[in-house]
């Protein structure tokens, strides 16, 4: 069944007649949260060397995930610094 204005898709399957699984998303941070982003981030480094790394007011004075959460979700630089680090650090090893 398709849905009005949408095109159908065919589901891929194998030779041996098995649905096959969809293909994996290219980018390092599809599926993954703001907020779990951060807190492995914090896990690895704590907030002192992410505030030397990304010197930014939420990760140097009184940080918290929540603060840090909110700040990055309304400054596009800054979250934008903190995903290059993130990437950096899963393509790393």
């Amino acid at each position: 069944m398709t849905l009005p204005g949408r095109p159908h898709r065919p589901i891929a399957h194998s030779a041996a007649g098995r649905q096959l699984p969809p293909a994996r998303s290219a980018d390092p941070l599809h599926g993954v949260t703001l907020e779990r982003l951060l807190g492995e981030l914090v896990a690895q480094h704590g907030w002192g060397e992410l505030g030397r790394r990304i010197p930014i007011r939420c990760f140097l004075f009184d940080p918290s995930i929540r603060s840090s959460l909110a700040f990055l979700r309304r400054t596009p630089w800054a979250r934008a610094k903190v995903e290059e680090l993130y990437v950096g650090r899963k393509t790393a090893g």
